[in-house]
């Protein structure tokens, strides 16, 4: 997921001053839904993105776009489509291959060494803010190669808060753009012709991948999400504020299992965001490690 900067903004929809308090309000109440934070200097794209939804609505003035948004019958349906209007992704498969080794040569042998010592073959992973689907789908194919992984079994919980964004996950067609990095030889097993140069995921791809909306900032739903070995949330909380931050990080580390990993985006830490997590450096990315039960680290209140 990441906030909306390049769609073209010039419709024909009502111009209001950033300093509109009426916007701010907006501003705060995208706030309490889903923790995504617009500062002044970014609150001119909520505004765009406000506009394109009074259009839609016929909604002639921003008073009349928040009493929408807050007593209108629709308000949760508007809610939805305002988000999806604020949130859209742009990436592409096998986009950060250090992370994939990481996987291959140091996580994956060491979860699955603690597992197995349980009797346990079966692994979890989950892509938090999945956007269209380029990742858990890199994941999906990534796995399913892994020679290490032969008698185990693994799933992907792929997570966003756009619906359009999760619809287009869903249906799995690529073009170029996402695919520059995917062989062919990948792309003859796990895709096939979806006509006017764009491929599909077939369905051996798509049936390890299960789609859901996840509100990253939903209490109740994040309390939910429990024994993931692996977190990939890639450039998702730069758009939060602190406290969001802290609260989603903290239902990261909980729905972790002893020993799992976190993967951010390379330009994100948690510093000054979470110290339970203990940061791991490893050839060319960093992971976070939830400390395995009975580390001193681990042992931390």
């Amino acid at each position: 997921m990441s906030i909306e900067t390049t769609r073209d903004k010039t419709h024909a929809a009502p111009v209001a001053s950033p300093a509109d308090p009426v916007h701010m309000k907006i501003r705060d109440l995208i706030y309490k839904i889903s923790g995504i934070y617009h500062s002044e200097q970014k609150l001119y794209l909520l505004i765009s993105s406000c506009n394109r939804r009074m259009t839609a609505c016929g909604v002639a003035t921003s008073s009349q776009y928040f009493d929408y948004l807050t007593t209108n019958a629709k308000r949760d349906s508007e809610l939805r489509l305002l988000l999806n209007e604020i949130t859209i992704g742009e990436t592409y498969m096998f986009r950060h291959p250090p992370q994939l080794d990481a996987l291959r040569n140091v996580i994956l042998p060491q979860i699955m060494q603690g597992k197995s010592a349980l009797g346990l073959k079966r692994l979890r992973f989950w892509s938090a803010g999945c956007s269209t689907g380029e990742e858990p789908y890199t994941l999906a194919m990534f796995l399913t190669e892994e020679k290490q992984l032969d008698g185990w079994t693994f799933d992907i919980l792929a997570s966003d808060l756009n619906t359009n964004s999760l619809e287009a996950a869903r249906t799995g067609i690529y073009g170029d753009y996402a695919l520059r990095n995917v062989s062919d030889a990948m792309r003859r097993k796990y895709f096939r012709d979806a006509g006017n140069n764009k491929l599909q995921a077939n369905d051996l791809l798509k049936s390890r991948i299960r789609f859901d909306r996840v509100n990253l900032s939903d209490d109740s739903k994040m309390l939910f999400l429990k024994g993931i070995d692996v977190i990939f949330c890639c450039n998702v909380l730069i758009y939060f504020d602190l406290a969001s931050k802290r609260r989603v990080v903290q239902h990261f580390y909980s729905n972790l299992v002893a020993g799992g990993y976190f993967f951010l985006g390379h330009a994100e830490s948690l510093f000054h965001v979470n110290d339970a997590f203990q940061l791991i450096h490893l050839s060319g990315t960093t992971a976070y490690m939830k400390p395995p039960i009975g580390s001193a680290a681990g042992r931390k209140p």
